[in-house]
């Protein structure tokens, strides 16, 4: 057994840790047309953005009665990625559905 004492840190007031910032939040906004099936728009928004199959038909009709709506919000990276995906799905089944990404308010 060790004599050694553990080592006492005291913190005074006044001191900062350093934080970790967060990154900045984007939306993934879909909009509406005249030509992409509804029925497609809830497939994506189950397959791509994980919602329930209740979730994405409430989004889908808020995009459709609304003009658009917020699929998610995401850091930048998942937001492009998740926009970039819903536009390949979208025309390789010959849907010309809009998305665009946002910055988060």
């Amino acid at each position: 057994m060790s004599d050694r004492q553990p080592e006492i840190v005291e913190v005074t007031k006044g001191q900062t840790k350093p934080r970790v910032k967060e990154p900045p939040m984007f939306r993934v906004i879909l909009f509406n047309d005249d030509y992409t099936t509804k029925e497609f728009v809830v497939e994506i928004l189950v397959l791509v953005f994980h919602k329930s199959a209740a979730e994405a038909m409430a989004l889908m009709w808020q995009v459709h009665r609304h003009g658009s709506g917020v699929a998610g919000v995401y850091a930048r990276e998942i937001a492009e990625t998740k926009a970039t995906t819903v536009t390949t799905l979208a025309r390789e089944n010959g849907f010309p559905l809009k998305v665009s990404i946002e910055p988060d308010p």
